[in-house]
């Protein structure tokens, strides 16, 4: 095979499926969970919260942990963690134990970006990467697809306890079809030698251990960041909240709320892969990376402002039309700003800053659940909350504009194998 990279993407994107299959079924099943234990609007804001704390704390360490590990045991050990977190919410009766649960989910899935973005830079040139990660990062819409209406069909039949049973189990099937396929290129009896010659067509990197710490001097690590901080709480608050707008806004009950948001995420679907596509045309035309992929963004960040009028919207699919074009931009942007951390840092570093930049969205994301949850039980209104995801986008892509003007390389010292990432 001449093109066997891309069967390592859609490997990636099955990976990225499962990963959003576990941590959306908390949210399909807020109403229902509510009803059985008498959780307040805070409560289940507190459940967002222990996710995102442990996946930031988690996103601190994991990027370096990959690094050391490799892609293939790296991504595994997450699968494996966060899989087996996932079941285990299945037999949680009590408050603290779903915390317990939702805290050991965020530890393992803090692997999933890291790994898939460090997996991108192995088999896909510079010139190829937006796409690919586009490619790859379909698999979260295609996972908020599948869940919402597989979660309510299997809560009618058999409980909710078996969303979380079954669910959860599907990851040591994914462990299993991983082993067999991944290898890196250069090690990969399915990649020809052509294939590899592609793969490394791109100017070599120095062969250098790096200091961790070496990474946050540099602005390119800062602009990457700080983007992530400010734009990543708008796809959790999407996540963890649309189902229950959908149930409180217009009125849909469990097994109606299904369609709606499978229309949201196919949207979602098409703008990472259009978002991710449309950087990687421009490059081919000819036109450079930093213009390619900030057009990329401002395109996007521009098509997210409508969704300030979601929560005005008496139609329902006029409602679901603008939280569908807000997840496609969101998911256009986001393809671009993990591929711009390949752009300005080695391969050896890039799962590094990929945990960096995904530890200050996960803390952005505890900061949202905060605040969602607080305006609801004070207010029972979502205006505030869909103001901030309208904005968001352009203050982050004018932060990457000011750090990383021109999306130049990081000039990263070398260091001793006593403290390396």
């Amino acid at each position: 095979m001449k093109r066997f990279r891309w069967v390592i993407c859609v490997l990636l994107l099955l990976g990225m499926t499962k990963n959003y299959m576990d941590r959306q079924v908390i949210g399909i099943l807020k109403t229902t969970l509510q009803h059985q234990f008498a959780w307040s609007e805070i409560d289940y804001g507190n459940l967002v919260a222990a996710f995102q704390a442990a996946y930031a704390l988690g996103l601190l360490f994991v990027g370096g942990f990959i690094d050391r590990l490799g892609s293939r045991i790296g991504y595994a050990s997450a699968m494996a963690i966060w899989s087996l977190a996932s079941v285990t919410q299945g037999w949680m009766s009590s408050l603290s134990g779903f915390l317990a649960g939702r805290f050991a989910l965020g530890l393992g899935e803090s692997g999933v970006f890291p790994a898939s973005v460090k997996c991108i830079a192995e088999w896909f040139p510079r010139k190829e990467r937006a796409l690919a990660l586009g490619v790859a990062n379909a698999g979260t819409n295609l996972g908020a697809i599948i869940t919402p209406l597989l979660v309510p069909w299997i809560t009618w039949h058999w409980g909710w306890r078996w969303a979380f049973f079954f669910i959860g189990s599907i990851g040591f099937l994914w462990l299993a079809l991983w082993f067999w396929l991944y290898r890196p290129p250069e090690e990969h009896p399915l990649c020809a030698p052509a294939e590899l010659v592609y793969i490394r067509s791109d100017p070599p990197e120095p062969e250098t251990k790096l200091h961790w710490l070496s990474l946050f001097p540099h602005k390119q690590t800062w602009a990457f960041a700080l983007a992530k901080f400010i734009t990543d709480p708008i796809w959790w608050f999407l996540l963890f909240w649309v189902p229950d707008f959908l149930q409180r806004q217009h009125g849909l009950s469990l097994l109606q709320i299904g369609p709606p948001i499978v229309v949201i995420y196919l949207m979602a679907d098409g703008g990472s892969i259009a978002g991710g596509g449309l950087s990687s045309f421009l490059i081919y035309r000819g036109r450079s990376v930093n213009f390619s992929r900030k057009i990329a963004m401002l395109a996007c960040a521009l098509s997210i402002v409508p969704v300030v009028f979601a929560p005005k919207m008496t139609s329902t699919a006029g409602a679901v039309l603008l939280l569908g074009l807000a997840a496609a931009a969101h998911q256009g942007f986001s393809a671009n700003l993990y591929t711009i951390a390949s752009d300005m840092f080695p391969r050896k570093a890039v799962a590094s800053v990929v945990g960096l930049g995904g530890m200050a969205g996960a803390v952005g994301g505890l900061l949202i659940a905060k605040i969602v949850s607080y305006f609801l039980q004070w207010t029972g209104s979502y205006s505030v909350p869909f103001f901030i995801a309208g904005s968001a986008y352009l203050v982050a892509l004018g932060i990457v504009e000011i750090l990383a003007p021109g999306l130049q390389p990081a000039k990263l010292e070398s260091a001793d194998s006593t403290s390396t990432i």
